[in-house]
């Protein structure tokens, strides 16, 4: 189990639309690969990891938001949202933009569809913070991070931000 390095803003990887998974050509390495997502994640106090942000072109996420406190690990390979609904006005972060939040408007209930580490279909909905990490991680499948959903008024206020935060970035 290793701990892989997080793509930073900035990195290609993170503006590319990502790769579907075919299942069969991956699920050898799959339980190797999730183990170290796993570990990458836990490793920074983060809710959700993507593909992208280990470098990684592929519609793979890994998502805990332990609700209760207790482990709830979701695998989506190549997930996508089913339907929306509501919205929410909350504070956002992401371990590829350590030190930077910002409020980000989001649908308050999402239905996603999406494959398991077994390579079954399942649909699942998520409200509050979950449905937020379904959103968060598919938007980086899509080649956006969170940041792309600000105001523009609000973008030139984090750039001024981010260009002193890229200096801590390792």
């Amino acid at each position: 189990m290793a701990t892989l390095r997080i793509t930073k803003h900035g990195e290609d990887v993170l503006k590319r639309v990502s790769e579907p998974v075919d299942f069969d050509k991956l699920k050898k390495k799959l339980p190797g690969l999730l183990k170290d997502m796993w570990a990458t994640m836990y490793g920074v106090n983060g809710v959700g990891l993507a593909a992208p942000q280990i470098g990684l072109n592929i519609r793979l996420a890994i998502i805990d938001v332990r609700p209760d406190q207790k482990p709830q690990r979701l695998v989506l390979i190549n997930p996508e949202i089913v339907s929306k609904e509501g919205g929410i006005d909350e504070e956002e972060g992401c371990l590829s933009v350590p030190g930077l939040y910002a409020k980000v408007k989001r649908y308050a209930r999402v239905r996603i569809r999406a494959t398991d580490h077994h390579g079954k279909p399942y649909e699942m909905s998520g409200e509050g913070l979950l449905a937020r990490a379904f959103q968060h991680e598919i938007d980086h499948l899509d080649g956006k991070l969170f940041i792309d959903h600000l105001s523009l008024t609000e973008r030139l206020r984090v750039a001024r931000i981010l260009k002193d935060l890229r200096l801590n970035w390792t």
